[in-house]
C-alpha cells in the first residue's frame, strides 16, 4: 500500500529525529532542532524525559482518526531499526489499550497479506515473526536475532498490580535458553532477592526484553482510559519508544512530545476520509431519527448508482442496552414492521450475534444495508460503505458517539468521490436539547479524535431536522448552515435589523423551552440576545455553537467553496520543445547527475573510528557516536552483531541501505564496493570494524552522497534557470491551481479582525498581531484585490512554489487582482532582508515575474524599504496599483 504524502512526511521526521538522536546522544537537543526544522514558527514545547529512562528517545506522531496511525507504526519499525537502533532485526513490544485491540492487531500483522505485515515483510526481507502476548513461549533464542520479532500486548501486560503482569515478571524455566549467553554481569535485570537462587538473574519476560532493548511502539494510546505510566517501561529497558495516538497526553511529567501532528484537512486531501459530517438533530423521538436516516441511505444509494466503482451506503445504529427502550429487538421489529425493511437486510452485530462476522460487506452480492448494534463495531471493525450512523439513545457523553464515528469516516477505495455527497458522512442522533448533539459530536472530535477545536467546528455542517413553517433551502447535500439550540425562554429580537430577524426561526415546544434556529452568520448583536435566553452555565456551550457557526458560513460563502478558482503561473523549462516545471529532480536529471564521477571516499572528518578503555567513538561529521564494550560484547554473546562478512557482502549491504530512486543499483554498488575498498586499502581500517560499525558508515555514505547531489543540484540550478542559454517560461495553462482542495493549515488565525478576502473560509498560519497580521491586513483592504491566500510552506500539493537551490520556497501571500494579475508577496523583517536565503528567493522571484509577460508580480515586502515607503506603499508601487 503505498503511502499518503504527510504520512511520508510523518516517517522523514521521525528518521530525522532518531538520527539525530543517535549522533548527539541528547533525545531532548533532537527534539528541538527536528521540530524546528520541520516547523520553524512553531514553538518549541517542552521536551519529557520519561522517569527512568534518561537518555532513551521518546516521540509521539499526532494524526486524526482515519489517519493510518497503526500502517504508519508498522513502517516506523525499519525506520527505528536504521535510523537509531543499528540493528538489522529488531525487537519490536507493539502495546495496545485494549485486549480487543491486541487480538486484531495481532492477526492483521500475522497475516501476510494485510498491509500491516505486507509493509514490513518488504522492509525485511519476509524474515518477520509475530507472537501474541499469549504466545511468548514459543519464541526461540534465534526468532530474536535472526528475524524481526514483534509482540504484540496490552499496556497492563507490564503492571504488576494484575494477574497478567505479574506472569510477566515471573521466573519460567521455559525462557532458559535465551539467558544461556547472557553474562552475570549484564547491567539493568531483575535478580532473585533471596533463597537458593539469589542474586541470579530471572528468567522473565520483562528480563529478556530489558536483554533485547526493544522498540516499544505504543499504538492508540488514548483509548486506554487512562494515561499510560511510562515508569513501568524502565524495566524492559527500551531502546527508544514511539506512539501514535489522535489525543496525546499532556500531562506535564510523562506526556507525549509530539514530533509531527497531521491536520485533518490534510488527511481528507489524502482522500482517506469523508468530511464533513452532516448531523441532523431529532429532539423529540427516535423513530423520527431512524426514519431520516434510512431517507439518506436511499439517497446515497441512488447517487452511488453513478458512482464509476460500486458503493452500497450503509446504515449503522447503535440500539441501546437490555432493560432501555430501544433494545436491538425492539429496533429491529421497528425497521421491519414500520418501515418496511426486508430482514435479510439487516445485519445484527453484538457480543451475542455477530452476524457480521461471516458477511463479506463488499459483496455485490451482500443484500445488508443495515447494521444495528449497542457497541460491537467501535474497536477495530471498518468498512468504508458506512456512510450514515444513527443513534437511537439519547446523545450526552463524547464516548456514545465516539464508538460510531470513526466507523463511518473512512473513504470507500481511499479515492475522493464524483459526486460531493459522497465524500461526506451523515449523523441522525436523538438528543434531549437542539445544540447538545453537535455539542458532544465537536467534542468528540477534539477529545477523542485528534482535530483542533477550529478543524472541528469546520468538518461538521449542522442540518436541520423538518419543522413547520422554517423549510431550509435544497436539499439534504446542499443547505446553508444552521445553528440550532433550546433555549430557556424566546430571545428579544428588538432592535436587530430586518435581515437578521429574518433568518431567526423561533418554536415553543411542548416542554415548554424553546427551539430556535439561526442560519447564515451570527452578529454579535444577535449573539447577545441568544444568551440572554439561556442560563448562565449554558452560555460558554452557546458561545462555542456559535463559533462553530461563524466558521461554518464563512466556509460556505469563501471562493473556493462557490467553486472559484485561481492560476498562478509556475517556472518551466523548455526542454526541446516541451514545457517541463523546474524542478529539482528534472534538473539533475539534465545535469546529467551521477555517482560514476565521484570520488568514493570519507574523510577522517566524515567517518573515523576510535576506541578507548571502555567504548568506541565514531566521528561523523563532527558528531561523536559512543558505543561501549560490554554492551558490544552482549551483542556478539546473544547474536545480535555478527562479523563474519567479507568486503563484498558489506558492500552489498552499503548498497541496500542507501538505495535512492535516482540513482541505478549498479551504479550505486559499483561506488559502495570502491568505498569499502578505500576505507581497508587506503584509510586502514580492518574489515570487522567497518561490519561492526555498518550503520555509522552508511548513515556517513548517505551523508556523502547527499552532499554530491547538492553540488550537482546547485550547479543545475544555476546553469538551467540563470545561465546564458536558459530556456525558461511561464504558463497559465499548465500552471497552479488554487480550488476547492482542503487547505491543510495546522493552525488557524484567532483574531479579532475578520478578513473579507481571503480565498478559503479560513486563514491559516497567521498570528493576530504582528509585520505579517498587517501586511496580511493590507492586501485584504486592497480595493484592486479580488481574493488573496496565505500560502503555506511545505505543502506542495496545495501551495505554489518557487524553485531555489536547495529547496522549495513558499510565498508567504498570493493574490489575484481584479484585472487578473497574480501579485505574490513575501514578507521579511529588517534583520532578514539582506540574508543570502533573502536573495536567492528576491533572484528567483524576479525571474517568475520577469517571464511571466506582465502577468505575475514579485515583492519582497518589510514594514518600511530603504526609500521609507511602508508595506502598502510597497504593494501598491510593486504592483502600481
Amino acid at each position: 500500500m503505498e503511502l499518503k504524502r504527510f504520512q511520508s512526511t510523518a516517517l522523514d521526521t521521525l528518521k530525522d529525529y532518531l538520527e539525530r538522536a543517535r549522533l548527539t546522544a541528547d533525545p531532548e537537543r533532537a527534539f528541538s532542532e527536528t521540530v524546528r526544522q520541520r516547523e520553524p514558527n512553531r514553538n518549541i514545547p517542552p521536551y519529557r524525559t520519561l522517569p527512568g529512562l534518561p537518555g532513551v528517545p521518546n516521540a509521539c506522531l499526532r494524526l486524526p482518526t482515519g489517519g493510518g496511525k497503526t500502517l504508519l507504526a508498522a513502517h516506523s519499525i525499519a525506520v527505528a531499526g536504521r535510523a537509531y537502533l543499528e540493528k538489522d532485526y529488531p525487537v519490536v513490544l507493539w502495546l495496545v489499550p485494549t485486549n480487543t485491540i491486541r487480538k486484531q492487531t495481532a492477526e492483521a500483522l500475522k497475516k501476510p497479506t494485510h498491509p500491516y505485515r505486507a509493509a514490513i515483510d518488504a522492509a525485511f526481507d519476509g524474515k518477520v515473526s509475530v507472537f501474541d502476548i499469549s504466545e511468548i513461549t514459543q519464541i526461540r533464542p534465534q526468532d530474536l536475532t535472526e528475524q524481526v520479532s514483534i509482540i504484540v500486548c496490552t499496556i497492563q501486560t507490564l503492571r504488576v498490580s494484575n494477574t497478567e503482569g505479574r506472569r510477566a515478571y515471573a521466573h519460567s524455566e521455559s525462557f532458559e535458553s535465551h539467558f544461556a549467553q547472557v553474562p552475570q554481569n549484564a547491567p539493568g535485570l531483575e535478580r532473585f532477592a533471596n533463597g537458593p537462587h539469589k542474586g541470579q538473574i530471572k528468567f522473565s519476560f520483562v528480563n529478556l526484553m530489558a536483554v533485547h532493548q526493544p522498540l516499544v511502539i505504543v499504538d492508540e494510546a488514548h483509548k486506554a482510559g487512562t494515561n499510560l505510566s511510562f515508569e513501568m517501561l524502565a524495566a524492559v529497558r527500551p531502546a527508544c519508544i514511539v506512539e501514535f495516538t489522535a489525543t496525546p497526553s499532556a500531562d506535564p511529567r510523562s506526556g507525549s512530545n509530539v514530533l509531527f501532528r497531521a491536520s485533518a484537512a490534510e488527511v481528507k486531501l489524502a482522500q482517506m476520509i469523508k468530511l464533513p459530517i452532516i448531523l441532523i438533530e431529532h429532539p423529540d423521538d427516535w423513530r423520527a431519527a431512524v426514519h431520516d436516516a434510512i431517507k439518506t441511505r436511499a439517497q446515497l444509494a441512488e447517487t452511488a448508482a453513478n458512482d464509476p466503482r460500486y458503493i452500497r451506503p450503509l446504515v449503522l445504529f447503535q440500539a441501546q442496552d437490555k432493560g432501555q427502550e430501544v433494545t436491538v429487538e425492539v429496533l429491529k421489529n421497528h425497521l421491519i414492521d414500520n418501515e418496511n425493511i426486508a430482514q435479510e437486510r439487516i445485519a445484527i452485530a453484538t457480543g451475542e450475534q455477530r452476524e457480521l462476522d461471516s458477511i463479506d460487506l463488499f459483496d455485490k452480492a451482500c443484500p445488508v444495508e443495515f447494521i444495528i448494534t449497542v457497541e460491537a463495531l467501535k474497536e477495530g471493525w471498518d468498512c468504508s460503505f458506512a456512510y450514515v450512523l444513527c443513534s437511537v439513545a439519547n446523545v450526552g457523553s463524547t464516548t456514545d458517539i465516539e464508538q460510531f464515528l470513526g466507523r463511518v469516516l473512512r473513504m470507500p477505495y481511499a479515492e475522493s468521490r464524483s459526486h460531493e455527497a459522497l465524500n461526506r458522512a451523515y449523523a441522525h442522533v436523538s438528543s434531549p436539547r437542539l445544540g447538545e448533539g453537535a455539542r458532544n459530536l465537536a467534542d468528540t472530535l477534539v477529545e477523542k479524535m485528534g482535530f483542533n477545536p477550529d478543524e472541528a467546528a469546520a468538518s461538521m455542517e449542522v442540518r436541520q431536522a423538518e419543522i413547520p413553517g422554517f423549510e431550509s433551502p435544497g436539499g439534504l447535500f446542499d443547505r446553508t448552515p444552521i445553528l440550532l439550540e433550546t433555549v430557556e425562554t424566546a430571545p428579544d429580537l428588538s432592535g436587530l435589523d430586518d435581515d437578521v430577524t429574518a433568518r431567526v426561526k423561533v418554536e415553543m415546544r411542548p416542554d415548554g423551552t424553546v427551539s430556535v434556529a439561526v442560519t447564515g452568520d451570527i452578529s454579535e448583536a444577535l449573539e447577545q440576545r441568544l444568551s440572554a435566553a439561556v442560563q448562565p452555565e449554558r452560555r460558554e456551550a452557546l458561545r462555542a455553537a456559535v463559533h462553530r457557526q461563524r466558521i461554518a458560513y464563512q466556509n460556505s460563502i469563501s471562493p473556493a467553496e462557490r467553486g472559484e478558482t485561481f492560476t498562478v503561473p509556475r517556472l518551466f523549462l523548455n526542454v526541446q520543445g516541451e514545457l517541463q516545471l523546474a524542478e529539482k529532480e528534472l534538473i539533475l536529471d539534465l545535469g546529467g547527475w551521477t555517482l560514476n564521477n565521484c570520488p568514493a571516499a570519507l574523510s577522517p572528518v566524515e567517518f573515523s573510528i576510535q576506541e578507548t578503555a571502555e567504548r568506541w567513538e565514531i566521528d561523523l561529521y563532527g558528531e561523536k557516536v559512543g558505543y561501549k564494550h560490554l554492551d558490544q560484547h552482549i551483542q556478539l554473546e546473544i547474536g545480535l552483531l555478527k562479523l563474519d562478512w567479507t568486503d563484498l557482502q558489506l558492500s552489498r549491504w552499503l548498497d541496500r541501505q542507501c538505495r535512492q530512486p535516482d540513482l541505478t543499483q549498479p551504479v550505486l554498488l559499483e561506488f559502495c564496493r570502491k568505498l569499502v575498498a578505500y576505507l581497508i586499502e587506503t584509510r586502514r581500517f580492518s574489515l570487522n570494524d567497518l561490519v561492526r560499525f555498518k550503520y555509522p558508515l552508511a548513515k556517513a555514505t548517505q551523508q556523502k552522497i547527499a552532499a554530491y547531489r547538492r553540488q550537482a543540484y546547485a550547479k543545475g540550478y544555476q546553469d538551467y534557470l540563470f545561465g546564458a542559454s536558459a530556456q525558461i517560461e511561464t504558463g497559465f495553462a499548465d500552471g497552479f491551481a488554487f480550488d476547492k482542495r482542503p487547505y491543510p493549515a495546522a493552525w488557524f488565525y484567532q483574531g479579532a479582525y475578520r478578513f473579507q478576502k481571503h480565498f478559503f473560509g479560513r486563514v491559516g498560519k497567521l498570528e493576530s498581531k504582528g509585520e505579517e497580521f498587517e501586511c496580511a491586513r493590507i492586501i485584504d483592504t486592497l480595493p484592486q484585490v479580488k481574493h488573496w491566500i496565505r500560502n503555506l510552506d511545505t505543502r506542495p500539493q496545495t501551495s505554489f512554489w518557487l524553485p531555489t537551490s536547495t529547496d522549495r520556497f513558499y510565498p508567504d501571500f498570493v493574490a489575484e487582482l481584479q484585472d487578473r494579475r497574480i501579485l505574490v508577496i513575501e514578507y521579511k523583517g529588517a534583520h532578514l532582508d539582506d540574508t543570502q536565503d533573502t536573495k536567492e528567493k528576491r533572484n528567483i522571484g524576479q525571474l517568475w515575474a520577469e517571464k511571466s509577460a506582465g502577468k505575475g508580480i514579485f515583492l519582497i515586502a518589510e514594514k518600511h524599504n530603504q526609500q521609507g515607503q511602508d508595506t502598502r506603499a510597497q504593494i501598491v508601487a510593486a504592483a502600481q496599483l
